[in-house]
C-alpha cells in the first residue's frame, strides 16, 4: 500500500505573522482598512468620547469599524459572533490588530453613532464619486422587509391591546382564586404544583403591567392610507410594524435601497416601519436629492436628467402625481395594467 504523510487537524501551532500581509490589495477588507485608515474622517466619532482625563482607554473607532464593515459584509450581524471571529479569525485579527472587543462594546457603538454612521457613508459616497464610481445616470429603488427584534404577539391596535389587557388580569384572578382556595400542600408535588403556579401568577401580572404602561404612555399609531384608520402598535418595538411577506407575517421593517447603476453602489437606505412600500418613495427621493446637494455631487440631481425605477410595489396616484410635479423622470410600472389592457381581458 502506498504510504503518505501523516497530518491531523486537531492541534494548535505558533506561527509568526504579520497583520499587514493578510490585508491584500484588491480584497474587500485591504479597500476597508485602506478606506478607514486614509480617506475617511473618523472624527465625528470623538465627541461622545469623556476619557481625556479619567477613564480607561476606548478602542479606537477605526478599529471597531473595520470589524463591523467586514462582518457586516460577510453576512454576520451578530456582536457576539463578532467577537468570536476576532478570537478565531486570521482576517479579522488582522483588521482589528489582535484586540478582541467585547460584543457589548461592538453593539453600543453601532447603537449609539447611527448619526456618525451616516455622516461616515457620505464621506464614502463622495470618495466614490471622485472615484468615477457613480453614474449618476439611472437610480433603481426597491425594498426588502426584515424581522425586527420584537414579538408580533405583542401587536394590537388600543382596542385589541386593551382586550389583551383585561384577559390577562382574568387569568391572574383566576390562578389566584384556585391557589387561596387549596389547602396547605400535602407532598413535594403538591408544592411543585403550587410553585410553578405563583410563577405563573408573576408573569401575567407582570406582562398585563407592561400593556398597562404601553397604554397610558403612547398614543395610538395611524396609518397614511386614504382611510386614514389605525394600524397596530407594538409593545416592544414601536417603531416597527405587522406585514405580510411570502414567509407568512412578521413584525419588522421595509428596508429601501436606492442604488445607482454603473457599479451596483447604494446610494441611501433607509429602514420604514410599514409594510406599504408607496409611501416610501417621496421620503427616499428627496433623502437621495438632499444627501447628493450636501456633498456638492448636483444641487439638482433629477433637474441633471437622472432616471429612478421602480417596481409596482411603490405604484399609487400619489407618487405618479409627485413624479409628474417634480419633473423627475422615473419609470414606476403600473400595478392596474392588467385590467386596462385588452389583452388581458
Amino acid at each position: 500500500m502506498p504510504r503518505f504523510k501523516h497530518y491531523n487537524y486537531d492541534q494548535d501551532a505558533m506561527v509568526v505573522i504579520n497583520y499587514q500581509e493578510q490585508l491584500q490589495p484588491g480584497t474587500f477588507e485591504h479597500a476597508v482598512h485602506y478606506l478607514i485608515e486614509h480617506k475617511l474622517d473618523l472624527s465625528v466619532f470623538h465627541p461622545k468620547y469623556r476619557n481625556e482625563d479619567t477613564g480607561r482607554q476606548a478602542y479606537d473607532p477605526a478599529i471597531l469599524l473595520k470589524i463591523i464593515l467586514f462582518a457586516y459584509s460577510k453576512g454576520i450581524t451578530s456582536s457576539r459572533d463578532m467577537q468570536w471571529c476576532c478570537e478565531t479569525n486570521i482576517i479579522f485579527k488582522a483588521l482589528s490588530c489582535d484586540t478582541v472587543p467585547h460584543f457589548t462594546t461592538l453593539a453600543k457603538f453601532v447603537s449609539s453613532h447611527s448619526d456618525e454612521i451616516e455622516e461616515l457613508f457620505e464621506q464614502v459616497l463622495l470618495v466614490c464619486h471622485e472615484q468615477g464610481l457613480l453614474g449618476n445616470e439611472l437610480f433603481a429603488i426597491d425594498g426588502c422587509k426584515m424581522s425586527s427584534n420584537a414579538a408580533k404577539e405583542w401587536s394590537g391596535t388600543f382596542k385589541e391591546l386593551d382586550e389583551k389587557r383585561t384577559k390577562l388580569r382574568r387569568l391572574v384572578r383566576h390562578h389566584l382564586k384556585a391557589h387561596y382556595e387549596r389547602d396547605e400542600a400535602e407532598t413535594e408535588a403538591e408544592l411543585d404544583r403550587d410553585i410553578r403556579r405563583a410563577k405563573t401568577i408573576l408573569s401575567l401580572d407582570e406582562a398585563a403591567k407592561k400593556v398597562d404602561r404601553f397604554l397610558k404612555t403612547n398614543r395610538p399609531r395611524m396609518g397614511r392610507g386614504k382611510r386614514n384608520k389605525e394600524v397596530k402598535s407594538n409593545l416592544t418595538d414601536n417603531e416597527s410594524a405587522k406585514m405580510s411577506t411570502s414567509k407568512g407575517t412578521i413584525q419588522g421593517y421595509n428596508g429601501v435601497a436606492t442604488v445607482d447603476r454603473k457599479h451596483q453602489i447604494i446610494i441611501d437606505a433607509q429602514a420604514f416601519g410599514e409594510g406599504q412600500e408607496h409611501h416610501t418613495l417621496q421620503p427616499v427621493l428627496e433623502s437621495v436629492e438632499a444627501r447628493f446637494r450636501k456633498l456638492g455631487i448636483a444641487d439638482n440631481i433629477y433637474e441633471q436628467g437622472a432616471i429612478v425605477t421602480a417596481d409596482t410595489g411603490f405604484a399609487n396616484e400619489a407618487n405618479m402625481k409627485y413624479l409628474h410635479e417634480r419633473q423627475i423622470n422615473g419609470y414606476v410600472p403600473d400595478n392596474k395594467f392588467r385590467s386596462r389592457d385588452p389583452k388581458f381581458q
